[in-house]
This record gives structure tokens, C-alpha cells and sequence, in this order.
């Protein structure tokens, strides 16, 4: 089964996962403050998108950090250690595929990715 991972009030969580609803597309959700963040899962996403695509330099988390903290973040290394620190430093959703991992809200790519 899919899996959407994200916050509960995110609004661009919410609209991937009306997109997914409106199409039929059968989803679980992993709310990354409730239910944490697997390291062996962000490893995995690290691997499959890079470090850059997942950390989110634009949201209130990353501005909340001061400059020492940002700029200290400047390898996979240094950003998987804050982003499981700090799991809303993840840019969401990300989704798990069956064949592929995206990330953000982007229905050209979820056409692609998902099951037939």
C-alpha cells in the first residue's frame, strides 16, 4: 500500500491526499510527529532523492533555527542528523510508491508512479 508521510496540518499534505482520494488510490498515513521518523526510512528516501529535495529551507521549522544551526547543514550527514532530530525539516509529503518515492505535492509525477 501507498504511504504519504507528512503532518497532519499541512496544507500541501492535505491536498496530495485529496488528490489521492478523488483518484481512487488507496493510502495509509505516517504522521511524522506522531508516529516519528524511522531512520532506516529517511535513508532510504536520502538514497532515492538526495538530501537537498527532502530538506525544507522555506518552512517555519528551518527559520526557526539559527544560523549556526543552518549553516551546519551542508552534507547528507549533517542533514539526516537535524531532519530526525527535527522531522518537520522534511519538505512533504513524501510519498512511498510501489515503484518510486516522490516528494511535495506534483500529480504529473503521482501520475507516473502510480499502480496500475
Amino acid at each position: 500500500m501507498i504511504a504519504v508521510y507528512g503532518i497532519v496540518n499541512c496544507d500541501t499534505v492535505k491536498k496530495a491526499r485529496r488528490w489521492l482520494d478523488a483518484e481512487g488510490i488507496e493510502h495509509r498515513f505516517h504522521d511524522l510527529r506522531r508516529d516519528g521518523l524511522p531512520p532506516a526510512r529517511l535513508d532510504a528516501w536520502i538514497a532515492a532523492l538526495g538530501w537537498e529535495a527532502l530538506l525544507n529551507r522555506k518552512g517555519t521549522t528551518w527559520r526557526a533555527l539559527d544560523a549556526v544551526q543552518r549553516e551546519a547543514v551542508n552534507d547528507a550527514a549533517s542533514a539526516r542528523a537535524l531532519m530526525l532530530a527535527r522531522p518537520t525539516l522534511i519538505r512533504r509529503p513524501v510519498i512511498d510508491w510501489p515503484d518510486g518515492t516522490s516528494v511535495g505535492f506534483d500529480p504529473p509525477r503521482y501520475a507516473t508512479l502510480r499502480p496500475r
